[in-house]
């Protein structure tokens, strides 16, 4: 059984991020149009002074490391509460990649690359990325497209490859690169994850490539490396096993993409919901249209249905069930009706919602992409249906 109740330290953590982003963090996004791109890493940093101040600074990160330790179910409601604003996460020091890297580092590291990377990453001293996706042919919804290739040499390593659209790139202290070091792209497996200084000589940052969203610090990048030279200490993991560790982040980063996203659609629909009561028309206040009341209840449907899925795949994450096909479902689901929510809630406030008056049309463009990254939802659809149909074939 799920217990859906949390802690009352949870509750207080709760109550004390929502008033860290209301007095704090909704300012600087307004200020900046919720466009990270515009952020100085000086701004990241106050930022998350003031998280540690409120004292909910890196909540999903283990006691010995700065963090409160919570688990997922527990961390649920503190992102999603975070997520009211596009700058809550970063805040936080909980917005992808960042988050993800940390959990990884924690489950495949050895101490010395805790040591090294995790504490100051969980600290926010320093930056990182995921360097995964390719450009076709390569790695994208496949990953055993891989072509980036890491070879031995007398000294460790040397990587060659192209990656792009690899968020936090821009301004990024270190990589976690997925490299092919056995097979042929295709393969099913052959993959190692290497650890990657930034400064190293061959690692270049070709561009930010432009995008739809620019909530997200550190832009989208496109990284070439061209025969990066790393030692054996850069293996994060085994050799040949990067496909089979990055499932260690894969679903839990899938799951806390679906409490952030869930925050600020919460925020679409109290926004839709204060001009449903404000707004008078046709002899009345918009609300009081049956139309529109159609589309408030419609999202608070999906909003609880995906707060409830939430729960469950944190539950089996948590409890090392197994969580491929609910991750799959919660992601594809809530990815989905966020952009419902956020849609409704525009159309609901006419002119006021496309126009930059009100916070509704950037987050339009920002939830949009969800529905592509962290897997496209027709890939996800396709994910759920084979494993549904393979149970089937074996109960049978």
């Amino acid at each position: 059984m799920i217990d859906l109740t949390q802690p009352a330290e949870v509750d207080d953590l709760v109550r004390r991020t929502r008033r860290l982003v209301d007095d704090v963090v909704l300012p600087c996004e307004e200020e900046h149009a919720g466009d990270a791109h515009r952020l100085i890493d000086a701004a990241r940093v106050e930022l998350q002074d003031a998280a540690r101040a409120a004292g909910v600074f890196a909540p999903h990160v283990a006691p010995e490391y700065g963090g409160l330790g919570l688990d997922m179910r527990r961390r649920a409601p503190v992102f999603e509460a975070a997520g009211h604003s596009l700058f809550g996460p970063l805040a936080l020091n909980i917005a992808a990649p960042d988050e993800g890297n940390m959990h990884l580092l924690d489950v495949v590291g050895n101490a010395d690359q805790k040591r090294r990377l995790l504490a100051p990453l969980a600290a926010g001293a320093v930056r990182s990325c995921f360097a995964m996706t390719e450009p076709a042919p390569g790695a994208g919804s496949d990953p055993r497209a891989l072509a980036t290739t890491a070879t031995r040499t007398s000294a460790g390593w040397l990587i060659n490859g192209r990656k792009w659209f690899i968020t936090g790139g821009n301004g990024a202290d270190f990589a976690i690169v997925m490299a092919r070091t056995s097979g042929e792209p295709g393969s099913p497996g052959g993959a190692t994850m290497f650890l990657v200084d930034t400064g190293v000589p061959g690692f270049r940052r070709v561009r930010d490539v432009p995008t739809l969203d620019t909530s997200m610090f550190g832009g989208h990048s496109e990284l070439i490396f061209e025969d990066v030279e790393v030692g054996d200490d850069a293996v994060l993991g085994e050799v040949d096993r990067g496909f089979e560790h990055a499932q260690a982040r894969l679903g839990p980063a899938r799951i806390t993409h679906c409490m952030r996203w869930l925050g600020i659609a919460r925020r679409a629909a109290d926004l839709a919901i204060d001009r449903a009561n404000e707004r008078r028309l046709f002899g009345g206040r918009l609300g009081e249209l049956g139309m529109v009341q159609g589309m408030i209840a419609d999202s608070e449907i999906d909003i609880e249905a995906s707060r409830a899925l939430i729960l469950k795949a944190c539950h089996d994450l948590d409890t090392g069930a197994e969580w491929a096909q609910i991750t799959s479902i919660t992601k594809t689901f809530v990815a989905e009706a966020v952009d419902r929510v956020v849609d409704r809630s525009l159309q609901i406030c006419g002119s006021l919602g496309v126009s930059g008056d009100a916070a509704l049309s950037r987050i339009y463009r920002e939830v949009r992409p969800f529905r592509i990254y962290d897997g496209p939802s027709e890939t996800h659809r396709w994910a759920v249906a084979k494993r549904v149909l393979r149970a089937a074939r074996t109960e049978g």
